[in-house]
């Protein structure tokens, strides 16, 4: 790509992604940001395992962090992203549901109940988090229908086990709610403005 067909500063690190999430990769290639998605070699259940006494917003950027250094130390120089979201409702902290069933029973206890979600991006160099971030967003889920349920889990299938909350805003998922009170970037799961504000700064990105 030439210099002049991008928002990328000439010269700037590669941009690498830190994670396999469908929601992170749309939001930074809609942005116009150049970037390689690459998995990071981290095991979430041990760390949540080893996180377990931690809050929601703690364990956020814990697994941020992982992520995004896991990819730095194999890629030096580059600028790595990593990023991570918990949500909680009450004194319960929610993973992403392990299958339908779990999708469908975990709606049913957010349902009529106001949830937070924490998401946290990271970024790492050369082995180091240069640069952290984290916002909080709280949702507010209407008391749907049983029927309504049944029809919004046979519409969505398996994409309720893709998010930690068993449903996407930018779909069907908007329909479970009455109020939102939040970044919508920071509810797909990545505070991008902050991120791309950050790569601005540091001149990976055009001011």
């Amino acid at each position: 790509m030439r210099d002049q067909d991008t928002l990328h500063c000439g010269g700037a690190p590669p941009v690498l992604l830190a994670s396999t999430s469908v929601s992170r990769r749309q939001l930074l290639a809609a942005a116009g940001i150049n970037f390689e998605a690459v998995a990071p070699d981290v095991d979430e259940v041990a760390a949540k395992r080893e996180l377990a006494t931690a809050n929601g917003r703690t364990l956020a950027v814990a697994l941020a962090d992982r992520k995004a250094l896991a990819v730095s130390a194999t890629r030096p120089g580059a600028v790595v992203v990593g990023g991570d979201q918990t949500l909680c409702c009450g004194d319960r902290l929610f993973d992403k549901p392990d299958g339908v069933d779990a999708a469908r029973a975990q709606l049913c206890a957010l349902r009529g109940r106001v949830h937070e979600l924490q998401s946290a991006v990271s970024v790492a160099r050369d082995g180091v988090v240069a640069w952290r971030h984290i916002a909080s967003a709280r949702l507010a889920m209407r008391p749907f229908s049983d029927d309504f349920l049944e029809r919004y889990v046979t519409l969505s299938g398996d994409t309720l086990t893709t998010s930690v909350g068993a449903y996407r805003l930018e779909g069907p998922g908007a329909q479970l709610f009455e109020r939102v009170d939040g970044d919508y970037f920071t509810i797909l799961g990545l505070p991008l403005l902050p991120l791309l504000d950050w790569l601005r700064q540091t001149g990976v990105l055009r001011q």
